[in-house]
């Protein structure tokens, strides 16, 4: 299997879709994979103009009756490749909008052929002034917000040219989105999978007035940021639900311990409760927030040592800054240090603990 499809997804394109394939067409790229997702009939002269040119690639136009979204597009033309073409070994995405040169999308089959089971990314340099603001602050917040959740760094998270193994289409057949956070999805799904590596491409872009982009700014980014967001809610979750599983527990055994053991009951209490909802709180980051691959055993037991090492550093850090600010009350210092506890735990957990 060595054929290396070229989708690209358009909806209510231009003239730039023409000269992309034209130039695909010359550079001999094929098959290239075109969907028409629901554009107006405004937009049919040049889908039947493009169509001629993906016809001499060897490849097809899909049309969607109706704009479903970047992603069921892709989706779509995941399904038309592993159903007709069974010698390809992936597929290569691209824009319509001539963001994404041929150059720059054969320097990406280049690199599938080397890495064939990695997910290869076209990385635009947001540097210079002629990158949008918003394209070079929206990509930088994401950038950060992606290393952090995701624990994997990639300096281009929203690029459009990605290179994409065959196995992996079939898996992202599954994947919920149909719209831009398909991508985002895309990368989740896959920094839990399979490398993910990096070619820098050329970064083009319009002025500002004149970039055409169907991405719409706050839904969509809210779409995506909740995604990237979806593992560290889990974990507040899992964090909250076991502390209100400690202090009910605490509660039971002290109820249950108080006439048998007067002078003990609160020490055993406050262990026993901490036993049963540290388990509790270890199975829901193993299972479900980080969907660990690691050993219990192994995991479980830096899972404990993490626990310790965090207990000794809030009393050590909270004691400091008491007598470091005797005025305030006990609590101002305990609630900012385990605050900041909280967020350097989830780094080590994602890290060294589940090795996500």
């Amino acid at each position: 299997m060595n054929e290396i499809p070229v989708i690209i997804p358009a909806y209510e394109p231009d003239e730039r879709l023409l000269v992309l394939l034209e130039k695909l067409h010359e550079a001999g790229v094929r098959p290239v994979i075109l969907v028409n997702d629901g554009s107006k009939e405004a937009y049919q002269d040049i889908f039947a103009r493009a169509d001629k040119i993906v016809g001499k690639t060897g490849g097809r136009l899909l049309t969607h009756a109706e704009n479903m979204g970047k992603g069921r597009a892709l989706k779509t033309a995941f399904a038309c490749i592993l159903e007709s073409f069974p010698d390809a070994s992936g597929a290569v995405t691209a824009d319509s909008d001539g963001q994404h040169t041929p150059e720059s999308i054969v320097r990406v089959m280049d690199r599938m052929k080397q890495d064939p089971d990695a997910l290869v990314l076209g990385a635009r340099q947001f540097e210079g002034d002629g990158i949008p603001w918003k394209s070079r602050f929206g990509n930088s917040l994401t950038e950060k917000v992606f290393a952090y959740t995701a624990g994997i760094h990639v300096s281009d998270t929203q690029t459009g040219l990605r290179g994409i193994p065959r196995s992996f289409m079939k898996k992202l057949l599954d994947v919920k989105g149909d719209r831009f956070e398909f991508e985002t999805r895309m990368l989740l799904e896959a920094a839990e999978t399979l490398p993910i590596v990096e070619v820098p491409i050329e970064t083009i872009y319009d002025s500002e007035e004149n970039h055409q982009t169907h991405f719409k700014p706050i839904r969509d980014s809210l779409r995506i940021y909740r995604i990237f967001a979806g593992r560290f809610l889990k974990f507040i979750f899992s964090s909250l639900s076991s502390s209100i599983l400690d202090l009910i527990l605490f509660s039971l055994f002290c109820s249950v311990l108080k006439k048998k053991y007067p002078g003990m009951y609160v020490g055993i209490a406050t262990v026993a409760a901490r036993i049963f909802s540290a388990a509790y709180n270890y199975t829901i980051n193993y299972r479900i927030v980080f969907r660990s691959r690691e050993n219990v055993a192994t995991s479980g037991l830096r899972y404990l040592l993490l626990a310790v090492l965090q207990m000794l550093c809030s009393a050590a850090l909270v004691t400091i800054l008491v007598k470091a600010f005797p005025a305030f009350p006990e609590l101002l210092p305990k609630i900012a240090v385990d605050t900041v506890l909280f967020f350097i735990s989830y780094k080590l957990q994602q890290k060294l603990v589940f090795r996500v």
